[in-house]
C-alpha cells in the first residue's frame, strides 16, 4: 500500500496562481483558428474571440496568457499588428509553416482577449531582430496614460486608457531561435534593453529574463551573475520528448516503453528545477527573482497529414500524466517557481483543447487542470510519498505516485498521479496536524487504455469522474485507478 502524509501545518509558502498559465503563439491554428476566427466568422465569436473557446479557457480560471511567441516573439514587429486590418502588413512565417501571417491579431486583439478571459497578458519582446526603440516603444504604447506619440498613437487606433502589463519578457530562446546568442552577450543585451521597459505610472511590469534550455545551468549561472538585479523572473524552457527525435510517433501510437520513457523524462523536471534553483541561489538567496517555466509540456510528432510547422499533436491520458506530475513539481517547489505555462493553449504541442471546424473538444490535460485550479493562490503543504519505482528499464523508472498538496478557505487539496500502467494503488492520505476529517471527495480521471484520447466523434473517453474515498479520523484512503490522475478535496 502506498501512503502519503501531508503536513498540514502551514509552512509560509504559497503557490502563484501564475503557475498555471497557457501559452499561444502564432504558430498553427493557435491564434488564427483558434483562439481568433474574426468578427465575421460563421463560427460563434465574442468581437472575433471563438466563443467556446473563450468558455472552455475561463472555466479553468486562467491566471495568465503569454504572446506572441515563442521564436515568432523574435522576427515579430508590433506595428504590423496595429491600425485598420486592410493596412497591415503581410508577411510570410518562416519560423512556422511558411503560411502568410497577415497580423489581423496584434496588440489590441490580444490584449482585448486577455480581458475577454479575465486574465492576465504575458508579452514577450523582440531582442533578436528588434531594436530598443522598438521594444521601448511598445510598452509605451501599451502602458502610457500621459501625453506622447505612443498613446496619441493607441487611442487613434481605437483604445484611449492604456493597458496594464503585468508580465513581460526580454526576448524568447536568445539561446536558439532568439539569435543563437553567448550567456554572456545576452546578459549584456538584457542590461540594456530592460532599461528601457519603462514603467508608467503605479502598476509593476515584472521583467523576465530568457533562461536556460533545459539542462544548460551555464546559461543561468552566466546570466544571473551578471544581470540577477536587473530582473524579477528568468525563465526556462523544457520538453518532455521521445528520448530519439527521429523515431518519435505521433501521441496516440507507442507500446509501454514509450509510456514509461515519457513520463520518465516529465519526471527529470524536478532535477530542473532544483538545479536551476541552487545556482539561482548564489547570487539571490532570498529568492527574489522567480524561475518561470515558461514553456513545458509534450512535444510528439505531428498527427498524419498535418503541416509539420504546425505542431498538431492528439492528447492522451499518457499527456495527461505529464501535465499531473509537472503541476506537482511546481506546487511542490512554489518559493522559486512562481510563473509558468504549457505549451500551449489550442491546436498545437500539448494543447488543453483542440478545434476542428464549428467543433471543439476538451483534451484530458485541460481535465488536469481544471482538477488542478484550487491550488492556485493556496497555502503550499509539504507532502511526504511512500511508493514503488515502476517501468521496465532502469532509466525509464518512475515514481508510481506523486503528490502535491495546499489549503485554502478552509479546505486542503491533495493532487495524486499514478503512473503505474497496469496496477491500481490503493492510497492512504495521512491529514497530519488535523484530528479529524469532517468530510472528503475525489475527481479522478483516468484512461480505458494507455492512449486513451478524446476525438471529435467522441470528445467525452476521458473525462474527471467522481472518485470513491474513505475518511477514518485524520486519514483518507482512496485508489488510484491504472494511468490516472486524482484530486481530493478535504474539510477539517
Amino acid at each position: 500500500m502506498d501512503s502519503v502524509t501531508v503536513n498540514c501545518r502551514q509552512n509560509g509558502k504559497k503557490i502563484s496562481r501564475d503557475v498555471y498559465g497557457h501559452f499561444s503563439e502564432h504558430l498553427g491554428r493557435c491564434i488564427y483558428g483558434g483562439f481568433w476566427v474574426g468578427k465575421d466568422s460563421d463560427i460563434p465569436n465574442i468581437n472575433g474571440y471563438r466563443k467556446d473557446v473563450v468558455e472552455a479557457f475561463k472555466e479553468l480560471e486562467i491566471p495568465n496568457l503569454r504572446w506572441p511567441g515563442g521564436c515568432f516573439a523574435d522576427e515579430y514587429h508590433w506595428r504590423d499588428g496595429i491600425g485598420p486590418y486592410e493596412t497591415r502588413k503581410k508577411m510570410i512565417n518562416t519560423h512556422w509553416g511558411g503560411v502568410v501571417e497577415d497580423n489581423s491579431f496584434g496588440t489590441h486583439e490580444f490584449f482585448g482577449l486577455c480581458e475577454a478571459l479575465g486574465c492576465k497578458p504575458y508579452v514577450n519582446g523582440n531582442v533578436g531582430s528588434g531594436t530598443v526603440q522598438e521594444m521601448s516603444e511598445w510598452v509605451e504604447y501599451i502602458t502610457f496614460g500621459g501625453e506622447s506619440p505612443m498613446s496619441r498613437m493607441r487611442e487613434a487606433n481605437g483604445h484611449k486608457a492604456p493597458w496594464k502589463l503585468p508580465l513581460f519578457c526580454v526576448g524568447n530562446e536568445n539561446w536558439g531561435c532568439g539569435g543563437n546568442m553567448r550567456p554572456e552577450y545576452y546578459a549584456d543585451l538584457y542590461r540594456r534593453y530592460q532599461t528601457y521597459v519603462r514603467q508608467y505610472g503605479p502598476d509593476k511590469i515584472f521583467k523576465i529574463a530568457c533562461g536556460p534550455n533545459a539542462g544548460d545551468f551555464n546559461w543561468t549561472d552566466v546570466v544571473m551573475k551578471n544581470a540577477a538585479q536587473f530582473m524579477d523572473g528568468l525563465s526556462l524552457h523544457y520538453y518532455t520528448v521521445d528520448p530519439d527525435w527521429n523515431t518519435r510517433e505521433v501521441a496516440g501510437k507507442f507500446e509501454e516503453k514509450g509510456w514509461y520513457s515519457m513520463l520518465a523524462k516529465a519526471s527529470w523536471m524536478e532535477h530542473l528545477v532544483e538545479t536551476h534553483s541552487k545556482i539561482m541561489d548564489k547570487y539571490d538567496p532570498e529568492k527574489r527573482v522567480a524561475l518561470v517555466v515558461d514553456e513545458w509540456g509534450t512535444w510528439h510528432k505531428v498527427e498524419d497529414g498535418t503541416n509539420p510547422g504546425f505542431l498538431y499533436q492528439q492528447n492522451t491520458v499518457r499527456d495527461a500524466l505529464v501535465a499531473g506530475i509537472t503541476l506537482n513539481i511546481f506546487n511542490n517547489h512554489c518559493e522559486r517557481v512562481r510563473v509558468a505555462n504549457i505549451a500551449q493553449a489550442v491546436n498545437v504541442l500539448q494543447s488543453p483543447v483542440l478545434t476542428e471546424g464549428n467543433k471543439l473538444i476538451k483534451t484530458p490535460t485541460w481535465y488536469v487542470f481544471h482538477m488542478y485550479k484550487t491550488h492556485m493562490d493556496a497555502d503550499q503543504l509539504d507532502s511526504f510519498v511512500v511508493t514503488d519505482w515502476v517501468g521496465p528499464e532502469e532509466n525509464k523508472r518512475v515514481k508510481a505516485v506523486t503528490s502535491s498538496a495546499s489549503t485554502k478557505d478552509g479546505s486542503y487539496t491533495v493532487t495524486l498521479t499514478n503512473a503505474d500502467l497496469d496496477n491500481a494503488r490503493t492510497v492512504t492520505v495521512k491529514m497530519d496536524g488535523l484530528e479529524k476529517i469532517s468530510s472528503a471527495s475525489a475527481v479522478i480521471l483516468e484512461g480505458e487504455k494507455m492512449n486513451s484520447m478524446n476525438t471529435f466523434d467522441k470528445p467525452d473517453a476521458v473525462v474527471e469522474k467522481k472518485a470513491d474515498c474513505k475518511v477514518d479520523g485524520n486519514v483518507v484512503t482512496v485508489t488510484l485507478k491504472p494511468r490516472s490522475v486524482l484530486a481530493l478535496q478535504v474539510k477539517a
